[in-house]
């Protein structure tokens, strides 16, 4: 009897510890009519979704230059962070969806030949909630990223200040101008997407999708409607454009937060700050 009963609270026990952790559905395919690939994603969905009616907030997590859908899970352990957060009631319940941005740097490229944010905007976050039951408003829309996925989210939240309530940027890509212009690699990591380098300038299609240059040229009223997060690593080779990021935020008096920790360009300090990132945006979620 005793054997049975140990073994009755060993099953409950373990189906209550699978219980608390989210769902994750790995390289799903969106069928897109402005970009001429399948765009593949992964989905985490958190613990309750599959036993309640209620619709959730939503993050859009990139990743960064070389990576694909996976990198958020596979490395970043990001279901298990959310579980983790969800679970102490230090994260709000929310769907987390990582798209497939190639190395597209989350633009529109120069040519055409890859519309990228038309293709997210237009067609993938429509598509995304319709198929899951989400809270289609901006106050329970939010974004982040890393590295490229950083700069990313910045600018995607910037050229569409009306979508996101949130903007967490980690180790974001984000360059000044004067690194560009000086930049030996740029043929290799920007040609293709920004166009050929130009002598003594950056290109007006740079202009148009730099964080920084959109600090200017987007209403200053809607930049302020977004929640700013900015977490770089004391030890990141991105330093620069991060720092000059949070200068000029605070010179046009945009509330953010901006931190600067202990690390480098790597997933130990991503997966830390996805935490704080996570529990940033669950905040204004609750407002």
């Amino acid at each position: 009897m005793k054997n049975i009963l140990l073994l009755f609270f060993t099953s409950f026990l373990t189906i209550s510890l699978f219980a608390q952790n989210g769902k994750v559905i790995e390289s799903l395919e969106f069928e897109s009519q402005l970009v001429n690939y399948p765009v593949e994603y992964s989905v985490y969905l958190p613990p309750d979704y599959e036993t309640s009616n209620r619709s959730y907030p939503i993050l859009y997590l990139l990743h960064g230059y070389s990576d694909d859908e996976t990198g958020w899970i596979q490395f970043g352990e990001a279901n298990q962070i959310a579980d983790k957060g969800i679970s102490n009631g230090d994260f709000s319940s929310c769907i987390i969806v990582m798209p497939d941005g190639k190395v597209s740097w989350y633009i529109n490229s120069f040519n055409g030949d890859d519309p990228w944010e038309d293709m997210f905007v237009k067609e993938f976050i429509p598509f995304i909630e319709k198929q899951y039951r989400v809270r289609s408003k901006k106050e329970f829309r939010a974004i982040a990223g890393l590295s490229m996925g950083g700069n990313g989210a910045l600018l995607l939240s910037m050229r569409n200040p009306d979508l996101f309530s949130s903007c967490v940027a980690l180790s974001a890509g984000t360059f000044t101008d004067e690194e560009i212009l000086a930049n030996d690699k740029y043929d290799g990591y920007f040609k293709d997407i920004y166009g050929p380098k130009l002598v003594g300038k950056v290109s007006e299609h740079w202009k148009a999708n730099s964080p920084l240059h959109l600090l200017e040229s987007v209403q200053l009223e809607k930049l302020k409607s977004i929640n700013y997060y900015i977490d770089c690593g004391d030890d990141d080779f991105l330093y620069r454009g991060n720092s000059a990021l949070h200068l000029k935020m605070r010179d046009l008096g945009i509330l953010h937060e901006y931190r600067t920790r202990n690390g480098g360009h790597q997933w130990s300090y991503w997966r830390t700050g996805l935490y704080d990132g996570l529990k940033f945006i669950s905040e204004k979620f609750h407002r």
